[in-house]
C-alpha cells in the first residue's frame, strides 16, 4: 500500500494542482486498491469511522455511484445530498450550505456543480477535504485519473503516447483535465472538433489543435470521443447531431488511420451513432467498461490519500 504521508494535498480540485509525483502516487495507490473490488468480500476497514458526504448539484450516475461504492468499500460512513434535497432550493447560499455541512464535522466532501470554481470556494470554508467531482466546464480530475490508469494498464506507459481527443473541447471538463493530465505525464495530446467548440486557450494547456479529425487520429495510440452534450444541441454552436456524426463521429474507417493497437475511450454516457458507432463502442478496441471499473479504484485511492 502506498504511504499516505508522502501525499501532501488536502483537496483534489483539479489536475492543474497536482504534480507528476502526486499523479504517480494516486495511480499506484489505485492499482493496489483495484484488487479489493475483485474479492468475494469487497470491503476493507481503511476508512472506518470516517464520514464522506456526496454533494451533487448536477445529474450523475457513474461518478456519484463510483464515489459511493469507493467510500463503502473503504468502510466509510457515506451520505448523499442532491440539489433537490439540499436547502439551496429554499434559497440557502452555497457558503451557508458549506458552513452547515462543516458543523457536522465530515472528513471529506465530494462535490459536483454546474459552476466552475465551486469546489475551490467550498474548500476555503470547510475543514474537511474537498474532492471535485466535476465543476462547470473547468475540471473533472477523478475522470482524468481513471483515464490515465486505463491507458497505462493497456499500454504499459503514458510517456510518448499519442492521444487524440475528439469533440466539444470548450464545454468538456473531461477534456480539460485529460489535456493537463496526459501532457504532464509525457503524452502528446491532439484535439479536434467543430471550430465553434474549440476554446482559444487550448494550446496553452498543452494540446496540439488539429485542423481535422483525420489529422488528430492519424497514428494515435488512444482515441477518446467526448459526449455531445445534447442539452446544448439546439445551440447555434452545433447545427445538428446528424451533421456532427458525419464530420466528427468516430467510425471504423477513421480508426483505420490510428495505430493497429489503438484503444477507444469515452467518459460516458455514449450517444451511440453520434460520437461512436455501436460496433466500435462494443468492439475489442473499446476500453469504456474498463474506465468504469478503474473509476472505483481511483476514487478509493483519492479518498484514502486525502482522508486516510
Amino acid at each position: 500500500m502506498s504511504d499516505a504521508h508522502t501525499f501532501s494535498r488536502r483537496h483534489i480540485l483539479g489536475l492543474a494542482d497536482l504534480s507528476v509525483d502526486d499523479i504517480e502516487l494516486i495511480l499506484q495507490t489505485a492499482e493496489s486498491f483495484k484488487e479489493i473490488s475483485q474479492r468475494s468480500i469487497k470491503k476493507v476497514p481503511t476508512l472506518r469511522g470516517k464520514t464522506v458526504i456526496n454533494l451533487f448539484f448536477e445529474p450523475s450516475t457513474r461518478t456519484r455511484l463510483s464515489f459511493e461504492i469507493a467510500a463503502k468499500r473503504l468502510s466509510a460512513d457515506t451520505f448523499s445530498i442532491s440539489s433537490v434535497d439540499s436547502s439551496a432550493v429554499k434559497g440557502e447560499t452555497l457558503v451557508d450550505t458549506a458552513r452547515n455541512l462543516a458543523a457536522m464535522n465530515p472528513d471529506c466532501i465530494i462535490i459536483r456543480h454546474s459552476r466552475s470554481g465551486v469546489p475551490g470556494l467550498l474548500a476555503r470554508h470547510v475543514k474537511a477535504s474537498v474532492i471535485n467531482a466535476g465543476d462547470g466546464a473547468h475540471e473533472h480530475p477523478s475522470q482524468a485519473l481513471l483515464d490515465l490508469m486505463t491507458v497505462r494498464e493497456h499500454k504499459g506507459r503514458i510517456q510518448g503516447l499519442k492521444v487524440a481527443i475528439i469533440g466539444d473541447i470548450t464545454h468538456s471538463r473531461v477534456a480539460h483535465s485529460n489535456i493537463i493530465g496526459f501532457s504532464k505525464m509525457g503524452a502528446e495530446v491532439r484535439v479536434a472538433g467543430p471550430a465553434t467548440l474549440m476554446p482559444p486557450g487550448v494550446a496553452a494547456m498543452g494540446a496540439m489543435v488539429c485542423s481535422s479529425v483525420r489529422a488528430a487520429v492519424a497514428d494515435a495510440d488512444v482515441v477518446m470521443a467526448l459526449r455531445v452534450q445534447q442539452e446544448r444541441q439546439f445551440d447555434p454552436l452545433l447545427p445538428s447531431l446528424r451533421e456532427y456524426a458525419i464530420f466528427y463521429g468516430i467510425t471504423p474507417e477513421l480508426m483505420a488511420l490510428a495505430r493497429p493497437d489503438a484503444i477507444i475511450m469515452h467518459p460516458g454516457p455514449v450517444n451511440r451513432g453520434v460520437e461512436l458507432t455501436p460496433a466500435l463502442a462494443d468492439g475489442s478496441r473499446s476500453v469504456i467498461l474498463d474506465q468504469v471499473t478503474n473509476g472505483v479504484a481511483v476514487r478509493m485511492a483519492l479518498l484514502y490519500l486525502v482522508a486516510g
